[in-house]
């Protein structure tokens, strides 16, 4: 695929394909990029800090993996002068080709788009995590759907969606939803899931 050039956000977290991020923004610099982002409806770059704060100092320069995953804005408000408050999605995974870091401190970083998941229907002995998901979606009763933690679309037939949404929602390090955004094969993503759901005595016979 021919690279694109993109900001990159460097955050500690690890945003997964279809995933929610609400952000609150208030760096001059991110400031200056969402806005751009908002009103060209372009794409940004989250990559996971390994070195580094989130929020700038002047002794410390951020390192961050050398892959992640674009980010576009579904939902954006400004409470107050300074702070923008943003609703994001995930969207496609990318690796990072070369960054640099501009004079106002952001980021800029030309990344290669990789492949997304193939569709594949959940295997019947694997059912029970796509089970336990949907009891938690029907937990939510009369949470506004603003503040749900997995937006529809609904795919729980879907291996690779409905792997992610547990990489997102279980007690994982940043280093292992890393490792799982990373790796290719949603349905060995979804056997590490289900064994995880089983050891915490999630799956239901």
């Amino acid at each position: 695929m021919t690279p694109i050039s993109i900001p990159l956000f460097p955050l500690a977290t690890v945003l997964f394909p279809e995933g929610v991020l609400p952000l609150q923004v208030f760096e001059v610099r991110y400031l200056e990029m969402m806005r751009k982002c908002i009103a060209h409806d372009d794409p940004f770059g989250v990559v996971m800090l390994t070195e580094g704060q989130e929020v700038r100092s002047p002794e410390a320069v951020e390192k961050f993996a050398a892959a992640g995953t674009l980010a576009t804005v579904d939902d954006s408000s400004t409470p107050s002068p300074g702070l923008l408050q943003v609703v994001c999605r995930g969207g496609a995974r990318f690796r990072v080709l070369s960054s640099e870091r501009r004079r106002n401190g952001l980021w800029m970083g030309e990344v290669e788009l990789l492949p997304g998941d193939l569709p594949v229907p959940i295997p019947s002995e694997l059912q029970g995590a796509a089970d336990a998901l949907n009891r938690v979606l029907g937990s939510l009763g009369d949470v506004p759907e603003h503040r749900w933690p997995v937006r529809p679309p609904f795919r729980l037939d879907d291996c690779g969606w409905v792997s992610n949404r547990w990489c997102e929602l279980l007690p994982l390090t940043l280093a292992q939803k890393y490792g799982m955004l990373m790796l290719d094969n949603p349905l060995i993503r979804l056997e590490l899931m289900h064994d995880l759901l089983d050891e915490h005595g999630l799956i239901t016979s």
